[in-house]
């Protein structure tokens, strides 16, 4: 991954295409417009009876500069940085700054892959060679254009999507979460997606310091003896919710949030009614009394969720009812 630094000074984090990539969309590129010219050449073979020598000769250099150039420079331009073998490999060609190129940029790369890179006087090696020596990938044609290919489709690996824990749904409803930065719920977020991949120590460790993190950044303070999973769980589900109900969207139905009637007083909470979107999920197992964090707050230490069971076998609940996702 390299970073590419727009002009309002955002640096934008994109993938450069590879070799191989660019080298196989070079290739079908290069197998089209040798069919285009050589369905011109047969219409000139056809034509030549027809018309002099130097007409025929003027036909077959504006054939070639039209399939030579004109392909990629047409394509590229109209596009936006992509020809038919750049579609097909998931490719596309930006300004250095991450913007589309103009009609300039694909006119120098056109030429310079047609006279130098190409058939021309290198006979490919320049280009690829260029490729290889650049840690962008940039070839000749880029390097003179201020432009560099990019892969648009990259495999992302997909992880686990955040639900919210029932036993913590009433109280992630009434958690202030303005001190939670998009760095920290990101940090989180990647965490349990990749939380299956880490040695048990190093998922231990990582996940104590989050869950002291988000405690020391929202407010109240979790039930006592809720898992640190379920914590980190229940804050981003909650912060999925509130973004989703400030944007209009519809909550997802599997989650079950929806408008809901007035819950009554909660005595873990001090007795004070609230109106929120917190759906019934049968009694509440008792926590006991809330532990006080104080200046330094008292992180609840972190358990990983133990392994998913088989398909066919019911999740058994932990401690206060809490079932590890699998």
């Amino acid at each position: 991954m390299h970073s590419l630094v727009t002009g309002e000074a955002v640096a934008l984090e994109l993938q450069p295409a590879a070799v191989p990539s660019r080298l196989l969309a070079a290739g079908l590129d290069g197998l089209i417009q040798a069919t285009l010219l050589f369905g011109g050449a047969v219409l000139s073979g056809a034509a030549a009876s027809a018309v002099s020598g130097a007409a025929t000769a003027a036909i077959t250099i504006v054939m070639f500069v039209l399939v030579l150039i004109g392909y990629p420079v047409a394509f590229e331009s109209l596009l936006r940085g992509r020809t038919p073998g750049k579609m097909a490999l998931g490719l596309r060609v930006v300004r250095d700054d991450g913007g589309p190129i103009g009609f300039r940029h694909a006119f120098v790369r056109g030429l310079t892959g047609a006279f130098i890179e190409r058939p021309g006087i290198t006979l490919f090696a320049g280009g690829v060679l260029t490729m290889l020596l650049n840690s962008r990938g940039k070839r000749m044609g880029d390097l003179l254009a201020g432009t560099v290919v990019l892969q648009e489709r990259v495999a992302v690996r997909g992880g686990q999507v955040a639900t919210m824990p029932p036993q913590l749904a009433s109280w992630a409803a009434t958690t202030d979460l303005a001190g939670l930065s998009d760095g920290l719920a990101l940090s989180v977020r990647q965490f349990l997606a990749r939380a299956g991949d880490l040695t048990p120590a190093a998922r231990e460790d990582l996940g104590r310091r989050l869950v002291s993190a988000v405690l020391a950044a929202v407010t109240p303070p979790p039930p006592a003896g809720a898992p640190g999973w379920a914590v980190l769980s229940a804050v981003l589900a909650e912060r999925r919710r509130r973004e989703e109900a400030r944007l209009g969207a519809p909550a997802p139905a599997a989650s079950g949030w929806g408008p809901t009637p007035a819950v009554g007083p909660r005595p873990e909470y001090g007795g004070t009614p609230y109106v929120g979107p917190t759906p019934y999920y049968g009694p509440t197992p008792s926590y006991g009394p809330t532990p006080s964090y104080g200046a330094a707050p008292e992180v609840p230490r972190f358990t990983a969720p133990a392994a998913p069971p088989p398909d066919d076998a019911p999740a058994t609940p932990g401690p206060g009812g809490f079932v590890a996702p699998s």
